[in-house]
């Protein structure tokens, strides 16, 4: 399908009614990604087996998403390999995928993904922006400071959330104030 590229590629992932952002790597022709037990989107891997990768370029989504159910409106039902599956109704672009448990940790399973079916909604061009590229890191390490408190992330939100004030646009600072709400 092409929307994923070699390495780690940051997407909302969808499965039944739940969106949460996540890096699913492409590695030699090879999809995969690590679900932390004890998630919705691990539960639900394992009940349905499949998973919808979605590209948007939106920020507040991808801070709504790491911290909170988007409404039900926000999904809607689309045909994937014979599978009725759910993917965003905003986004640029979405692919889904068969999503089997391979291995686990104490903490992580380890899922390989199958391509099934996709399709670019928007084909517009976006620029590379570091004030979204900021929103990413610091969503990313929000996440794990919300469990852990540890200082170090929070100096590492701080740096990013400061990439998003001299970089991003107003859509991006709405993000970063959002971001800061969930941490306090």
């Amino acid at each position: 399908m092409g929307l994923l590229k070699e390495g780690i590629n940051e997407v909302i992932a969808v499965t039944r009614d739940n969106a949460a952002p996540i890096g699913i790597t492409s590695r030699n022709g090879a999809l995969s990604m690590v679900l932390f037990k004890g998630s919705h989107t691990e539960a639900n891997i394992r009940r349905d087996g499949w998973v919808v990768a979605h590209v948007t370029h939106d920020p507040v989504v991808w801070v709504r998403t790491a911290f909170e159910d988007l409404p039900v409106d926000a999904f809607v039902p689309v045909e994937a390999g014979g599978l009725t599956v759910q993917r965003l109704a905003a986004c640029e672009a979405w692919a889904a995928f068969a999503a089997t448990i391979e291995h686990e940790t104490v903490e992580t399973y380890f899922v390989a993904l199958e391509p099934l079916a996709g399709e670019v909604l928007d084909p517009a061009v976006h620029p590379h922006n570091r004030g979204f590229a900021g929103i990413i890191e610091a969503t990313v390490h929000a996440t794990r400071y919300v469990r852990s408190r540890d200082p170090a992330l929070k100096a590492l939100i701080d740096h990013h959330l400061a990439i998003v004030q001299k970089c991003g646009g107003p859509r991006e600072r709405e993000a970063a104030a959002l971001l800061e709400e969930y941490i306090i």
